[in-house]
């Protein structure tokens, strides 16, 4: 197990490195000049290139690249081009926002999806009701369509402009909390709800389940005693993906709402240009992917040491 971990570890370095090179890259593949973005069209060639020469960007790319992840590595990214603010200062008065708003989301979607699926599993075990197992199957395939930014624009016009309900935007409370979470977590619940449904299925057609039944172990105890906990091992690999994708995922989400998180920053870093500030954040967003598949699959290597073998072996 050591020796998994280890090479998980030595995997997520290589990903470390690769993500801080195409972000370096981004800064020098991107059209036009961020520096002339920044200070406008009105700006003589001279004040460009006394700004580029401040940046070090007149310096040859192979400097650039070694001080770029040599700063990265100590966390520093350099400067807003457009408030010559730190971008890890921003980055940190912003990030918690944004983890509030992905852990949040990531609860909903457990609480909903774990039990939705077990019920729909109990209810529609050897193919019985018929219609209830089709209706769950479409309802929950075509939530799972709907992007969260479309879902977050349609709730903030019924429940906020239309009946005026709920906050419009910012983060005044936690009545601000409900639209965005709602429009991240809808659809991973549906996506969970299924596989939940269908690894509990699977489960129920073990002998050990059939040895409960022919106990007459009450039903309540073979469901959450017996099935779920057997049913986990891929639902928590499924949760733990979707709880990366969350992360990301509310960069959309979070610009509908106006939320004070990394995602609205970085929808006006990309509108200004201000590409210093989006290399960051696109880092820290990748390493927030990247730290959360290692968690789960060491969690999940802990659990069940069987899921990291036969995941290695398909790799393979």
């Amino acid at each position: 197990m050591m020796r998994r971990i280890g090479r998980r570890l030595l995997g997520f370095a290589g990903g470390i490195w690769l993500l801080l090179t195409l972000g370096f890259l981004m800064m020098h593949l991107v059209p036009g000049d961020p520096v002339r973005a920044a200070l406008g069209k009105g700006a003589s060639e001279e004040m460009v290139r006394q700004q580029r020469e401040a940046l070090g960007l007149e310096d040859p790319l192979i400097v650039q690249y070694v001080r770029f992840i040599s700063d990265a590595v100590r966390g520093e990214f350099g400067t807003s081009l457009f408030t010559g603010q730190k971008v890890t200062d921003a980055i940190s008065e912003q990030f918690g926002a944004s983890l509030q708003l992905a852990l949040l989301s990531f609860v909903v979607v457990i609480l909903i999806a774990i039990p939705l699926g077990v019920v729909s599993a109990a209810l529609t075990k050897g193919g019985r009701r018929r219609h209830f197992e089709l209706g769950f199957t479409t309802s929950t395939v075509v939530i799972a369509t709907v992007p969260s930014f479309i879902l977050a624009q349609v709730l903030v016009y019924v429940f906020a402009v239309q009946l005026q309900w709920l906050p419009i935007a910012g983060n005044d409370g936690w009545e601000s909390l409900i639209l965005p979470v709602i429009s991240l977590s809808v659809a991973p619940a549906a996506i969970l709800a299924r596989i939940v449904r269908v690894e509990v299925l699977a489960v129920l057609g073990e002998d050990f389940i059939r040895t409960a039944r022919a106990k007459r172990m009450p039903g309540m105890w073979i469901y959450l005693r017996e099935a779920l906990p057997n049913a986990m091992t891929a639902t928590l690999t499924i949760a733990g993906l979707m709880l990366a994708g969350l992360i990301a995922g509310t960069v959309l989400v979070e610009s509908v709402f106006s939320w004070p998180g990394m995602g609205t920053s970085m929808v006006t870093s990309i509108r200004q240009k201000d590409y210093p500030m989006v290399q960051g954040m696109i880092i820290v967003y990748g390493l927030g992917v990247m730290i959360t598949n290692v968690v789960v699959d060491i969690v999940l290597s802990a659990i069940d040491p069987r899921t990291a073998l036969r995941r290695q072996e398909s790799g393979k």
